[in-house]
């Protein structure tokens, strides 16, 4: 890559930044407060399965075991 195409790429990345519309403090805390909500609600799923799965897993070899 040549430098001025390098110059040329970092000047586009600026004006493309120029048109990025961002959010406002309000949108940006309500969508923080979903992401958190949501990967709150996913790790409390997967640990469920986990931990579900986990005394399966335990019980079934308990079975194996025993015959």
């Amino acid at each position: 890559m040549s430098k001025s195409s390098l110059v040329t790429y970092v000047k586009s990345s600026f004006e493309e930044l120029t048109k990025v519309v961002w959010p406002t403090k309000s949108q940006a805390i309500r969508i923080s407060i979903i992401v958190l909500a949501v990967t709150l609600t996913l790790t409390v799923f997967l640990a469920t399965l986990d931990y579900g799965f986990n005394l399966g897993l335990a019980e079934l070899i308990k079975q194996i075991k025993a015959q």
